[in-house]
């Protein structure tokens, strides 16, 4: 079976990639094993956790990292599309790349993000903060959110909170094993008329409070439930990520999902790559697990399998290696040098990933494969965590990957 276009992984980079391929008339394919890092998503998303203006210290970055292979001119031309995508398929963000904006963390503390999602917790200005009485709302029984936590850290900046639990009779066959109180399984629950209910729980914990802040546990298959909740409580709500599963992670993914193959993309959920032929410098094909001896073929190949957390990159005792197509890894040297033993310093296995060229072709043995790339978090040279900018690389890196491969394919149409 052939395609234009096959992308290995179906998360946010690989579902940018082919959502933006498609719009442009390719016909791509997208194999994906299953969960990604969306599942962990907070609500906001970060360009370079910066204070102040996150492009002014990404024009001084090494030219390792993959922000410097893109180009900061070519960053601001694909993040000046991102809000009005995410706002044509039902998510609106706050925030732009001229300054960033803080997020409030669970644990209460403020940290500089590029985007966040309008019904979440965030600040402009952390020497201003817009309340000064917060009532924190939380489930009884859910146990991925700790109130006292933020309510410690929102005391710190000057905001006054009280601490209330709220339940639901509809909630009480999944609070009879901990196990189950989850936010995706909560959110579930939370739908239809029993949005009404938790309204009124809410409204009687509120007092004299300016905002209630509660966790992301409603809205997992569409915003209205989002929507109707904040209608019903009387005062500004607010919501603050929990613990993994992301209830607004997991949403965000069934809409890219739906939305490429709404536009006619084909999306192989719960398949994942075994093996490859190359020859000449180029992938020729490749076979699944689920799909035995059928081939897929294509002209152009997207890695964006993820890092570790997604099985993108695996570690051996002495070497990082890429397992799909075995290709080559930047990783430094004795495996002692990998980690720092300090576990909230920096970790030098955080900038270790597929190595590529300028243009984002993978290597094998040291030669560029001109029909593969690599985008999102298997790629090495930066520190997605520490630096805040995973969401940013992922993002960029997948457009510019497709806009390299729509400039290619249309320059190749006029040499015919």
């Amino acid at each position: 079976m052939r395609f234009d276009t096959i992308i290995i992984g179906g998360g946010l980079s690989g579902l940018m990639a082919g959502i933006n391929l498609m719009q442009r008339g390719q016909r791509c394919l997208i194999i994906s094993s299953g969960q990604s890092a969306l599942h962990f998503f907070s609500g906001s998303m970060e360009l370079y956790g910066v204070e102040g203006c996150p492009m002014e210290a990404i024009a001084r970055l090494p030219e390792s990292h993959p922000y410097s292979k893109i180009g900061v001119d070519n960053i601001q031309a694909i993040i000046d599309t991102v809000k009005p995508f995410f706002q044509e398929i039902g998510f609106i963000f706050n925030g732009d790349s001229n300054v960033n904006h803080y997020r409030i963390t669970p644990m209460g503390t403020l940290k500089p993000v590029w985007l966040t999602m309008e019904e979440y917790a965030h600040v402009t200005d952390r020497n201003n903060f817009p309340w000064h009485q917060a009532a924190l709302i939380n489930i009884e029984g859910f146990l991925d959110f700790h109130a006292s936590f933020l309510a410690a850290g929102l005391g710190k900046l000057g905001v006054e909170s009280r601490i209330a639990n709220v339940t639901l009779p509809q909630l009480e066959h999944i609070r009879k094993n901990p196990t189950e109180m989850r936010s995706t399984n909560i959110a579930k629950v939370l739908t239809g008329d029993v949005i009404q209910r938790l309204a009124a729980e809410v409204n009687l914990a509120t007092n004299d409070a300016e905002v209630v802040i509660m966790p992301a546990v409603v809205g997992l298959y569409g915003k209205e439930e989002v929507n109707s909740l904040k209608d019903k409580v009387y005062k500004p709500l607010r919501f603050i990520p929990t613990m993994p599963p992301s209830v607004p992670g997991i949403r965000m993914q069934i809409a890219l999902r739906h939305f490429f193959q709404k536009i006619g993309g084909v999306y192989l959920l719960g398949d994942s790559v075994e093996s490859g032929i190359i020859r000449k410098n180029s992938l020729l094909g490749i076979s699944t697990t689920n799909h035995g001896e059928m081939r897929f073929e294509a002209d152009n190949y997207i890695m964006a399998t993820g890092s570790f957390f997604s099985h993108g990159l695996r570690a051996s005792a002495d070497a990082i290696y890429e397992p799909v197509l075995d290709l080559d890894t930047v990783f430094g040297g004795a495996r002692s040098k990998w980690y720092n033993e300090k576990l909230f310093a920096e970790q030098p296995y955080m900038k270790f990933g597929i190595a590529t060229d300028n243009e984002f072709h993978a290597l094998k043995e040291g030669t560029a494969l001109q029909n593969v790339y690599v985008v999102g978090a298997g790629l090495s040279g930066f520190d997605a965590i520490k630096e805040g900018c995973g969401a940013g690389v992922s993002i960029t890196t997948a457009i510019h990957v497709a806009n390299t491969i729509i400039n290619k394919s249309s320059n190749g149409t006029e040499q015919k």
